[in-house]
């Protein structure tokens, strides 16, 4: 039988799985025989059948999806993460001599680090040239003498390893500063056994759990400051590459996800500004380049730093993780002279050998370089020099002659390493199992007395056999990593075993950072802003092609009441508009014109954004409308061109119902927190204003008893309180009546009435100023905003003078009330964002004690 009709038969016979012949296969030994800990695992995938593993491929990348998992590679342009089915399988007795070298090897970098930033033995010594470290721009002079706290300055330690030919394991690379790939191997491994639970269970799989509490503990027990420590995890935001995993770890955690603008130093101490004031941090675990983190002392043009924070660390008040300088050791000049470093540092000689390593600096090892350049991988020093590893054999003759006119002009720049053939796993793609080439990155945290290895770590595999450089900038799949224990292994949680119990206190909910709740606060303006945008669009399309056209001049007020409302000036607004005979190129601009502020995409673009940037906070529910959104976002200008000539209305309901999803899931599911008051802060302000300036656009023009009809029309439709005003006036349309429903209705919860009474009862249960006896600057604004609303009256609105085309009363209490939004809005940001106060000194030779 062939291997297509097995297949059609429901079974993917794993006997067809045919080994890499060009390098070592994690699987299959010489003879072509399964190896004895690969057996059961395929095995068991082997009677899922063709359909179950396509189904179970199929929820893995729904989960991701779900769960927001996503690499954002240099490019920026944001890309599912994608996980193989078939896991990496070793079995306890390899493992452990691997565990034992990373052992080693961190305990060594961990001696070469204070080393390089203490004594420097290994330089007078002559064991390495001071040009290694000297001329490394992940040197930083200002971190020359700092202190740290117990034997391991170095916590967290990753290790790029691959498998040679004679089955040896073999380091090809460190990551030493901020080392990323614990958390997407954490993430792996819960969607994992969330879709192969059964196997997961059976197969004794050694748990990551211990790994995470361990550097739990080692945090809690570097906090200089004596308490229950503040530990936050410093991120450079959304337009990092790993954000996911950034995001991710302090979940898990259980710590703040800060950016360099939520810190600040004060008085000698780091502090997160938050709803309530400064809270002081005590440690801090970077995900940010050292070089980035001080603007003060390194790079002075760095946005994701604190300024001041190098001073704080010298005085002891704050602990950083991984240390700021530690990013020299990820230069593979180091394996160059490794082994002599290992033996001077009294490490012996290391088990867990390193790729052979010339450096371009060296005379003799230059030589060697271009007499063997075909056979090599040319490394630059330093991740800073936008250069990536490159095979040279892969090169054109015209890039090997730069490439090697490069070398010789910066020579120190530059090493070079033996091409060594990856090894391949099994993978599951295409509805086969095929060989693919991988790359294990396991890691090391730093315990309380030694080191722990994470058992197993993140494998990344190419997404074809002749993928030979893997990383994750160049959209490679990924792999969980499964150490097989020889008994089971009971379970651990990363929660401490503590009966007490520990009160919450509404200080702990004003503990966001600043910047956390500006963007919660964004988030529900900029989906309220893209749900009247859509709502209006759609209400318009449906007028323009209703059965009884528009007359020329409510025509013309509907369609400038498009650009008044999303502020896409100058649209229909512009003098003499030619628009008005042809306004579909418009219309599809505000809608998808991603470049243009105002227009629907836009303001899309910018709540998830906003949505990306609290995404710690969010449920996964919530997580999933999102990517709802997202999507949809992605299809928009397909759908609009292809439906426009047709209903285009249509091509807009996916996204208004997602939206009103996720305004119902905010007001369902979330926490009452202050969190959620920004958000729904954010949704009434910008609801009212809205509400404000449709009403502007549409009712204060006179127009005959027609039109104003027509455009009367126009307005409920997009406020959905169309079939409310027929069902309880029943009459013919009436603007008195209208403007009663919109703005003084206390029962129509998208009247201005409604909608700012909201707005007080949240602004009143914000933090105020203990002590103030009367109101808030913030708290005055709703007060006369209300004031002005409910002593409107609309038949006075209505009112025209003699000779006026406007309604002015009406005209002047909408002007007035968003002149109010406006000011609230800044008052807002002044007060709860910014945290305007008086200048001080980020540098300074004494402190405060105080």
């Amino acid at each position: 039988m062939s291997q297509n009709q097995q297949q059609s038969n429901g079974v993917p016979v794993v006997s067809t799985y045919e080994p890499s012949v060009a390098s070592y296969d994690e699987a299959v030994d010489a003879q072509g025989r399964l190896r004895p800990h690969w057996a059961a695992l395929l095995g068991s995938m082997d009677t899922l059948g063709y359909e179950g593993l396509n189904e179970r491929q199929a929820k893995l990348q729904r989960i991701l999806r779900d769960d927001g998992a996503t690499y954002k590679p240099y490019s920026h342009h944001q890309q599912s993460w994608d996980l193989d089915p078939v896991p990496l399988v070793l079995d306890n007795e390899s493992w452990q001599p691997i565990e034992q070298g990373l052992l080693q090897r961190s305990d060594l970098f961990n001696r070469l680090f204070k080393d390089i930033y203490g004594q420097q033995e290994l330089i007078r010594q002559g064991v390495i040239p001071p040009e290694a470290i000297f001329a490394h721009p992940g040197f930083l002079r200002p971190c020359f003498g700092l202190e740290f706290t117990g034997e391991h300055a170095l916590l967290l330690h990753g290790v790029d390893m691959i498998r040679t030919q004679d089955q040896s394991m073999c380091v090809v690379g460190d990551r030493t500063q901020s080392p990323s790939g614990a958390g997407y191997a954490l993430e792996n491994r819960t969607v994992m056994t969330r879709v192969f639970p059964n196997l997961f269970r059976d197969s004794q799989v050694y748990r990551l759990a211990m790994f995470f509490q361990t550097l739990r503990h080692k945090l809690n027990d570097i906090a200089p400051n004596g308490e229950l420590p503040n530990i936050v995890v410093l991120t450079p935001g959304s337009i990092s590459e790993s954000y996911f995993e950034h995001a991710y770890l302090a979940n898990y955690l259980g710590y703040t996800l800060v950016q360099g603008r939520d810190l600040v130093v004060r008085n000698g101490f780091v502090w997160t500004k938050s709803l309530n004031g400064l809270s002081r941090v005590d440690v801090i675990l970077r995900r940010v380049d050292d070089y980035f983190c001080d603007p003060a002392e390194l790079k002075s043009d760095s946005y994701f730093g604190v300024p001041g924070l190098l001073e704080v660390i010298r005085s002891g008040k704050v602990a950083v993780a991984n240390p700021l300088g530690s990013g020299i050791l990820e230069s593979p000049i180091f394996l160059k002279y490794l082994s002599a470093i290992s033996r001077e540092l009294g490490v012996g000689e290391l088990s867990l050998p390193s790729a052979n390593t010339w450096w371009a600096f060296d005379t003799l090892d230059r030589e060697f370089i271009f007499d063997c350049f075909d056979d090599l991988i040319i490394k630059p020093i330093s991740r800073n020099f936008n250069q990536h590893s490159v095979l040279v054999s892969q090169l054109n003759e015209k890039e090997k002659n730069a490439l090697r006119d490069e070398m010789i002009e910066r020579p120190l720049r530059f090493t070079a390493q033996k091409y060594i053939p990856l090894s391949c796993a099994p993978a599951w793609q295409n509805q086969h199992f095929v060989p693919r080439p991988k790359i294990l990155r396991s890691f090391v945290v730093a315990g309380h007395e030694q080191y722990r290895v994470m058992p197993g770590g993140l494998t990344r595999q190419g997404a074809t056999e002749k993928d030979i450089m893997l990383t994750s900038q160049l959209s490679h799949w990924s792999k969980d990593t499964w150490v097989l224990a020889n008994e089971p292994e009971p379970p651990v949680s990363l929660w401490p075993n503590n009966t007490g119990h520990i009160a919450y206190s509404e200080e702990q909910s004003q503990d966001l950072p600043s910047r956390v709740v500006e963007n919660m606060f964004w988030l529900g303006r900029y989906a309220v802003r893209a749900e009247y945008a859509l709502r209006l669009l759609r209400s318009v399309f449906v007028q323009l092609n209703d059965t009884q056209p528009l007359s020329k001049n409510s025509h013309n007020i509907v369609l400038k009441a498009v650009t008044k409302t999303t502020e896409t000036y100058p649209g229909f607004t512009a003098k003499d508009s030619v628009l008005f005979e042809n306004p579909e190129a418009e219309l599809v601009a505000v809608t998808i014109d991603a470049k243009r502020a105002g227009t629907v995409i836009s303001s899309l673009y910018e709540m998830l954004h906003c949505a990306e940037e609290v995404k710690v906070l969010l449920s996964a529910d919530t997580q999933r409308v999102i990517n709802d959104i997202r999507d949809n976002v992605n299809t928009l200008e397909k759908n609009m061109r292809r439906d426009f000539t047709s209903a285009p209305e249509e091509a807009l309901d996916p996204l208004v119902t997602s939206l009103l999803a996720l305004s119902g899931l905010i007001r369902e599911s979330m926490i009452r927190g202050y969190g959620w008051r920004f958000i729904e802060i954010g949704r009434n302000l910008e609801r009212a204003y809205q509400t404000m300036s449709l009403l502007e656009a549409l009712m204060v023009s006179v127009l005959n008893e027609h039109d104003e009809n027509s455009v009367l029309e126009t307005l409920l439709l997009t406020l959905e309180t169309l079939i409310t005003y027929r069902r309880r006036y029943r009459a013919r349309t009436d603007i008195v009546n209208g403007l009663e429903l919109t703005i003084v209705d206390d029962t129509n919860p998208r009247s201005l009435n409604f909608i700012l009474q909201e707005l007080q009862q949240h602004i009143e249960a914000l933090p105020k100023a203990a002590g103030n006896r009367f109101l808030s600057e913030e708290s005055r604004v709703p007060l006369a905003l209300l004031r002005n609303i409910q002593l409107a009256d609309p038949v006075a609105l209505c009112n025209v003078k003699k000779k006026s085309v406007n309604r002015d009363a009406l005209a002047s209490l909408l002007g007035d009330s968003k002149q109010l939004l406006n000011d609230l809005a800044t008052i807002l940001s002044d007060k709860y964002f910014d945290h305007i106060d008086e200048h001080q000194y980020i540098q300074q030779s004494t402190w405060d004690e105080d």
